[in-house]
């Protein structure tokens, strides 16, 4: 029992392979699903989320903690379904949203860039010097978003346990690559790596939860219990105390949970 999560640019065949480990595997595999799910679950229209993951951070800036909900939700919805595990996950940020879970096989794939030119040209119909454009705007923007949210970029190796590069084999090759390296001890699920897992998700369902009214608590979780803590002034101390259990009145994603609410001053 395992997941996988894998990165891929444009013309990387990521799609392709990723849905064929699935398939030999027996696990579900999920994409644009996440943005789905997020989308219904909390009523944000499915075209902020996608924006959310795939154009310049400067997007988001034009809603209200932008940032902060959208990558909530969409976190939240990913991490409810890895957390059943046999899963592979073939889109933006899982890598990200999982890092620290030991059983998730974390991958990047990645094509030549002149390979991408040629395919960018024969689907749109378009210039060599269009689709370097264009690829090299994609690729930009992700870089971006990467640097934005977490300070790394997506490119970066040491996020990943594999990178293959998909010009020097077939994907079939890249497919049995895979699912040897998933075989190791390494990348199987162990109480302890579920506790990851499941804290991880606690974490990200409570955040999901209470972001609207609180986008800048800090929400973690450990062995089964939740903590949030949030600033307020000295008057409301009481009153957000009450609003956060109010909002997680029916959370059942953790044994407890514990709320701190830290006082500021202010000037009145």
């Amino acid at each position: 029992m395992s997941v996988i999560t894998i990165s891929r640019g444009s013309y990387s065949k990521g799609k392709k392979i990723a849905e064929k480990v699935a398939e030999k595997l027996g696990y579900e595999c999920i994409s644009r699903d996440i943005l789905i799910d997020a989308s219904e679950y909390f009523n944000v229209p499915e075209i902020k989320l996608i924006r959310a993951l795939h154009d310049a951070p400067s997007i988001l800036n034009r809603f209200h903690y932008g940032k902060e909900k959208y990558i909530s939700y969409i976190c939240e919805a990913l991490l409810n379904h890895v957390k059943k595990d046999n899963v592979v996950y073939h889109g933006l940020a899982g890598h990200f949203f999982l890092q620290g879970v030991p059983h998730v096989l974390k991958v990047r794939i990645i094509a030549d860039l002149d390979y991408r030119i040629k395919e960018e040209m024969k689907r749109e119909n378009i210039s060599e010097k269009e689709a370097r454009y264009i690829l090299k705007k994609d690729d930009d923007e992700r870089r971006k978003w990467g640097m934005y949210l977490y300070g790394k970029d997506t490119a970066d190796s040491s996020l990943y346990d594999i990178v293959l590069h998909i010009d020097n084999m077939k994907a079939d090759d890249a497919v049995e690559i895979l699912i040897d390296a998933l075989k190791r001890p390494c990348f199987q699920t162990t109480p302890e790596s579920k506790m990851i897992l499941n804290d991880l998700y606690a974490a990200a369902s409570a955040k999901a939860k209470i972001i609207d009214e609180f986008p800048l608590a800090d929400v973690s979780s450990k062995n089964g219990t939740v903590y949030i803590s949030v600033k307020a002034s000295m008057s409301q101390k009481n009153v957000t105390s009450n609003k956060l259990d109010e909002l997680l009145k029916d959370f059942n994603d953790a044994k407890e949970v514990n709320i701190e609410v830290l006082p500021f001053v202010t000037d009145d």
